[in-house]
């Protein structure tokens, strides 16, 4: 994808007439592009308690509109994040979503397992891996299954798995009991196998015929892409403790950049794993148990000679890629990775809140409160949220109730709502024109 992109400028009568997701099982709105009055969304209205804010739009920010590139095919999607870098800017979609197909992707989450890793496109295909790490294979086009390898062990069970990443014709898997695996993408057989100190929460992220593979343990893995052979090791320091899951590296020029539950994030040489720089990415101010923990959750973003990146204990920073100076930091936490598209970036902050910061200064623009609870009456069966992705002029986010949303870009509005099969504890993805989600029962969704 090309940095450089013509920019358009969109006001707030453009953002109020952009494309949106509506209530339903298997479609979306037809939302009028040109300003004609729109049929009212069908379906229960949201309430998006915007009294439980807990941050609010910079008063320097005030008036200032949202300028967004024009969004752009991405034809592929093929490691968590998108690209190594995890840079995805704005994608383009159809002006019409519909569900396209939706298939039964093996064995869906429980009490004990959870999805991690999300599904990836590449070569026309789909690949997912379910939580008994089975990775399937399926057409783009269709649905139809290709292939579906079981990879895990006979005398291993209730494991948390990593995910996959995709480059050069192989898949590979990052997995809970301790092997990071290369299969062929063509028809799932297994090429090798590479055992590593402890079991992985994170996919896999794949350049230049390297796999970096990261451990709950906080060592960071360079594996040769063509034999599994081990090229170097870093470590990071130990953590007693951590959210479900972990954030995958972020590799660009050379670089690799990794988050560690500790807060810690390092620059290294990616062919040598020569130390750059370090940062650490820890709130001051810490008051209870769980905000307490200092795990980078969400994955780090190199934008055009940044790095962004966010933690669970309350900082969100931007860092020069090359001398780790920090070019500016705010006080906000979250576990999702954040959205870069032009000069603006998204996240899902530790509240709930949806925000939009300038990637200059660190400036919010805007703030939405989402929907905190199934029954908000009784602040009963919290909601959580993961994502955004940016597509055609909205914001999607999936969410633990079995609802995606859709939001303006441009002021924060939610604009509608679509049902999933299950709660979706992982992003969706966005290749090829289609909007993939992954729900907890394991269902894989394609819309168009």
């Amino acid at each position: 994808m090309q940095v450089a992109r013509k920019i358009r400028k969109f006001g707030l009568v453009v953002a109020a007439a952009a494309m949106v997701l509506v209530s339903g099982c298997s479609s979306f709105s037809d939302w009028d592009p040109f300003g004609k009055k729109a049929k009212p969304l069908p379906g229960e209205r949201i309430a998006v308690l915007l009294n439980e804010r807990s941050l609010s739009a910079d008063a320097s920010a005030a008036g200032t509109k949202v300028l967004l590139p024009a969004p752009d095919p991405n034809p592929d999607w093929p490691m968590a994040g998108g690209y190594a870098n995890h840079a995805m800017y704005h994608i383009a979609v159809g002006e019409n979503l519909k569900q396209a197909w939706s298939v039964d992707s093996g064995t869906g989450a429980s009490k004990k397992v959870r999805f991690v890793g999300t599904p990836i496109v590449a070569d026309k295909h789909v690949f997912a891996m379910d939580t008994k790490t089975r990775v399937s294979a399926y057409e783009a086009d269709t649905g139809k299954r290709i292939w579906r390898v079981d990879l895990e062990p006979d005398d291993d069970s209730g494991h948390v798995g990593g995910g996959i990443a995709f480059e050069q014709g192989r898949i590979f898997v990052a997995t809970g009991f301790a092997v990071v695996i290369a299969v062929d993408a063509g028809n799932g057989k297994v090429l090798w196998k590479q055992k590593v100190d402890a079991p992985m929460r994170a996919a896999p992220t794949v350049r230049g015929g390297i796999v970096f593979a990261l451990t709950i343990d906080n060592k960071l893995v360079a594996l040769n892409a063509q034999d599994g052979s081990t090229l170097w090791t870093h470590n990071g320091a130990p953590e007693s403790a951590a959210l479900l899951g972990s954030a995958s590296p972020a590799v660009d020029s050379g670089i690799v950049v990794v988050p560690y539950t500790s807060g810690e994030i390092f620059a290294l040489k990616a062919d040598t794993g020569k130390v750059l720089w370090q940062d650490n990415l820890v709130g001051i101010r810490r008051t209870d148990v769980v905000s307490s923990l200092a795990q980078i959750r969400g994955r780090p973003v190199i934008d055009r000679g940044r790095v962004i990146a966010i933690s669970h204990a309350g900082v969100m920073a931007a860092i020069d890629l090359r001398t780790g100076r920090r070019l500016w930091q705010r006080e906000i936490g979250g576990q999702e990775s954040p959205w870069v598209a032009g000069d603006y970036i998204y996240t899902l902050t530790n509240d709930m809140e949806m925000i939009c910061v300038n990637r200059d200064d660190g400036q919010v623009l805007w703030v939405t409160g989402l929907p905190r609870y199934k029954d908000a009456k009784k602040r009963d069966k919290p909601i959580i949220w993961t994502g955004p992705v940016l597509t055609s002029d909205r914001l999607i986010v999936a969410g633990s109730s079995g609802e995606a949303l859709a939001l303006s870009p441009y002021d924060g509005r939610i604009l509608g709502q679509v049902e999933m099969p299950d709660g979706v504890s992982v992003p969706p993805i966005v290749a090829a024109g289609s909007v993939y989600f992954l729900a907890n029962d394991a269902e894989l969704v394609a819309y168009r």
